[in-house]
């Protein structure tokens, strides 16, 4: 679909449009994508290449504060130019742009760990990208929101080397309404199991008393910047992982799930694969929900089993963090140990409220070292959290919670 003029999606007139470049060999699909994103208000397309060797000459030109970048093309691929931009410009956020294939999942995610913010699947032919409103809405939205995110605090967490400095020198992070810790005098009462206050935090929102009982669950729920930040948490937690099953809905299509469990297993030195329908928890064992289907679990006697549910999507995503954490939270109640990373939307707040209600305890990423503020932000702002934590700080916390040595 052409459109004549841009659209008006609420853009302030007196916010420049983020600046966008298109990089895809492809000339139907560059020149859809070009239209789809130029007719939005807030976004303006300052170059459209059709290799990356071009690409990368025009960054300092075109400047550009997203790029969408394809990974096969001639001459110099994506991940050949992937590098060469971010030299170029240290702020640039990079979006890769890949058919949902084994090969390209996996360059995908070797594309995240140098310096890409995010990637979107394309589907599989010229015709099924032309009439895939899902797709669309991705592009469109990713580039958006990391766009935005890229601008407020001019350096966007690229990797998470960056995110993990930021969580290690917070006080030279960038501090936002909702990203500063709150005062120490106003945090110590929700570290302190007894109490049944809750606290009031100067970022805008308050924390509840962590639960009492010992996690006998950790449940985790990520999107835009998960697989990095998934990795990184589940790399420090390591050994104190062997007395709790840990499952984890991660927004991502078929294949990329089961490339991140391989991801997951490799930095956690845990078992990790993606849930199978009948699949019996296992202390020290780490399920992914697979793309395109809910994961959930339900009670069979003693033991605790995984389905999976091929229903409509949740809040625009299949697998969803809300129809997990329910679960989990009927199951286990207070002793579930619950985790919102970074991502955009706002899947699993709903399910933050049930596992609070039921007496859990959920730890949400803070701002500053969030790719994207949305999940961890709705999950603090629902009022349950007990915590609100840069990246780096999230592993140490939840060992020493499963350890029992701390709250």
């Amino acid at each position: 679909m052409a459109f004549a003029e841009k659209q008006n999606t609420g853009a302030s007139p007196n916010t420049d449009p983020i600046r966008v470049m298109v990089v895809d060999d492809a000339v139907v699909i560059r020149g859809l994508l070009t239209r789809w994103l130029d007719a939005d208000a807030q976004l303006d397309v300052v170059g459209s290449h059709r290799n990356g060797k071009i690409a990368v000459d025009d960054i300092e030109k075109s400047n550009p504060d997203v790029v969408v970048l394809d990974i096969e093309m001639p001459e110099m691929d994506g991940m050949t130019a992937l590098p060469l931009m971010l030299a170029k410009k240290r702020d640039l956020v990079v979006i890769m742009a890949s058919t949902l294939t084994r090969r390209n999942a996996e360059i995908s995610m070797k594309a995240l760990s140098l310096g890409a913010a995010d990637y979107v699947p394309k589907p599989e032919s010229n015709s099924e990208i032309t009439t895939s409103i899902d797709f669309r809405r991705e592009l469109i939205d990713k580039v958006k929101a990391l766009g935005l995110r890229a601008r407020k605090f001019k350096t966007p967490q690229r990797s998470m080397r960056a995110a993990t400095d930021a969580g290690r020198v917070s006080s030279q992070a960038p501090v936002s309404r909702a990203a500063a810790p709150a005062p120490a005098e106003a945090r110590k009462p929700a570290f302190a199991p007894t109490s049944g206050a809750v606290t009031s935090s100067k970022a805008g929102f308050s924390l509840r008393p962590y639960s009492s009982a010992r996690p006998r669950i950790l449940a985790i729920g990520s999107s835009t910047g998960g697989p990095q930040a998934l990795q990184l948490v589940l790399k420090d937690i390591g050994a104190a992982l062997k007395d709790v099953p840990v499952v984890i809905t991660q927004h991502m299509p078929p294949t990329f799930t089961a490339i991140l469990a391989e991801h997951i297993g490799k930095a956690s030195m845990c078992p990790c694969k993606e849930g199978a329908d009948g699949d019996v928890l296992k202390p020290g064992h780490i399920y992914v929900a697979p793309g395109g289907r809910h994961m959930v679990l339900e009670s069979a006697g003693t033991e605790t089993k995984i389905r999976l549910i091929d229903t409509a999507p949740i809040n625009f995503c299949k697998p969803a963090v809300d129809p997990l954490f329910e679960s989990v939270a009927k199951i286990y109640g207070s002793a579930v140990l619950s985790l919102i990373l970074t991502g955009m939307g706002h899947d699993g707040a709903e399910g933050v409220k049930t596992i609070a209600r039921g007496g859990g305890s959920v730890i949400a990423q803070d701002e500053a070292t969030s790719v994207v503020w949305g999940m961890p932000g709705a999950a603090a702002n629902t009022n349950m959290c007990s915590d609100v934590l840069p990246l780096a700080e999230i592993g140490p916390k939840i060992t020493r919670i499963l350890k029992g040595s701390a709250r």
